[in-house]
């Protein structure tokens, strides 16, 4: 199955401890270096989703603007 342009998928296995392991073409497309810090979003129905780490400084903007208003 071909994906479209920009859209990707792999699969991770969990280990004992709960961890997963990033794909190293997955590290190598969003640049996720050792000791970098990821956001783990979640919901119930939708599921889990990693987005790349600026992500956290675009949520954190936009949670502050909502406040404002």
């Amino acid at each position: 199955m071909h994906a479209p342009k920009g859209k990707y998928a792999w699969t991770v296995t969990v280990g004992e401890k709960g961890q997963i392991v990033i794909p190293k073409q997955a590290r190598d497309v969003f640049s996720i270096k050792p000791g970098d810090t990821l956001i783990l979003l979640g919901d119930e129905k939708r599921g889990i989703a990693i987005p790349p780490k600026n992500t956290l400084a675009e949520l954190t903007k936009q949670i502050f603007e909502e406040g404002d208003k």
